[in-house]
């Protein structure tokens, strides 16, 4: 058997993104600035915070105007109001609303704090940063820029960080890809005693996602990561995208 290897390496020289920025072409500059050659078989870990930075997916507080719900929300857990109303617009169901937590769907399917909304690596206090409006058509339209400017194309994975609800901490997971099978279905084989898989479905994208999250400072400027070593999962065709993870509501047992 063919001992497999996994890397994961930061790519630096990425500069501060703007909206309306270039970024496969910020990618393709610093690989080649940084020597770090990024070809087929590759997967790039982007922070969706910096995609949405280049998307424009920015809004102001001072703009927003919250209604009665969103100020009785916020009075409830403590938030500003203005705040409370952007994740409701970001949302198509508040699922919880206690203890100082607001946990909604998003139209993306994702269940997660706050609609992905926060303030962290921005300046000043009144910008809020939302999730990209399609992660997986993000992921796409990256992949093919980098087909043009490089000559390759890598698989692309959005990432953000999701609390885990039995769990303490945070992880990165995928929200958007393009080019990497999120899923490995492995149902039918067997173990290693010869027994048949029943229930086995590996999270690929998100253990991309995982992996590269421990490489990256998100106190600083590594947004992308280059990782190696998952080229069987890497595909032709943009495939069906992170949307694939989303575990269908009617099999959904807790929310």
């Amino acid at each position: 058997m063919i001992a497999l290897r996994l890397s994961a390496e930061p790519l630096a020289g990425l500069p501060e993104v703007s909206s309306g920025d270039d970024l496969a072409e910020l990618v393709a500059r610093a690989s080649a600035q940084s020597g770090l050659a990024i070809v087929d078989g590759d997967v790039i870990v982007i922070s969706q915070k910096v995609v949405s930075k280049a998307e424009g997916r920015l809004r102001l507080l001072a703009e927003v105007r919250p209604s009665a719900r969103a100020r009785d929300l916020a009075q409830a857990l403590g938030k500003d109001p203005r705040a409370v109303q952007v994740v409701l617009d970001e949302s198509t169901e508040i699922l919880r609303a206690e203890r100082g937590v607001l946990i909604t769907r998003t139209r993306h399917g994702l269940v997660c704090a706050n609609a992905g909304v926060d303030q962290s690596n921005l300046p000043g206090e009144d910008l809020v940063c939302l999730l990209p409006l399609d992660p997986d058509a993000s992921a796409r339209e990256i992949r093919a820029r980098l087909r043009v400017l490089l000559g390759a194309a890598p698989a692309v994975v959005v990432a953000d960080s999701f609390g885990r609800a039995w769990r303490l901490g945070q992880a990165d997971l995928a929200i958007g890809c393009a080019g990497l099978a999120p899923l490995d279905d492995r149902r039918g084989g067997r173990d290693a005693e010869g027994r048949e898989l029943t229930a086995t479905v590996d999270a690929v994208a998100d253990q991309a996602a995982a992996a590269a999250a421990l490489v990256r400072d998100k106190a600083g400027r590594e947004a992308v990561v280059v990782i190696r070593g998952l080229e069987r999962y890497v595909t032709h065709d943009d495939g069906a995208g992170a949307a694939a993870i989303v575990r269908p509501r009617e099999e959904d047992m807790f929310t």
